[in-house]
């Protein structure tokens, strides 16, 4: 499970440390694709193997289910990690996502996402109010 906030910063080759808390999970390979809201998700191997079943479950009829899985694993990349942790973002994510130096890792369950620094902050501070305001329930069940 990936939890926590982190702000490693991304050097001249392109590459961050991921956080230490993370890297046994995702030492033995890993996946990074375009997210949501120009961020990047990081997967485990296994996990987007779960990922990729389910995308072709996707009726090959629906274009819009076509147009996500297009661009979702067009931007895909597979690595495995290095001694120090690191890993090389592409430059084509890096573009999507905006990254430059200043990052933001987030775990959110069963996946990390790396965002720009400021759209991080900029996507927190117009959704935090909503979050901690929310009267219904959003999760059945849950929340």
């Amino acid at each position: 499970m990936f939890l926590g906030t982190y702000e490693p910063k991304l050097d001249d080759k392109g590459r961050i440390i991921l956080p230490a808390k993370f890297r046994d999970q995702l030492a033995g390979g890993l996946v990074i694709t375009r997210g949501q809201e120009r961020c990047l998700y990081v997967f485990p191997m296994a996990t987007f193997e779960d990922v990729l079943a389910k995308l072709q479950q996707a009726p090959m009829t629906s274009k819009e289910a076509r147009t996500y899985t297009r661009i979702f694993l067009s931007g895909a990349n597979d690595q495995i990690p290095d001694k120090q942790g690191r890993v090389t973002v592409p430059s084509m994510l890096r573009a999507y996502a905006g990254l430059e130096r200043d990052l933001v890792v987030i775990g959110t369950g069963d996946r990390v996402e790396v965002w720009a620094q400021d759209a991080w902050n900029a996507y927190l501070g117009s959704n935090e109010d909503d979050f901690a305001d929310r009267e219904d329930e959003l999760i059945p069940g849950i929340f």
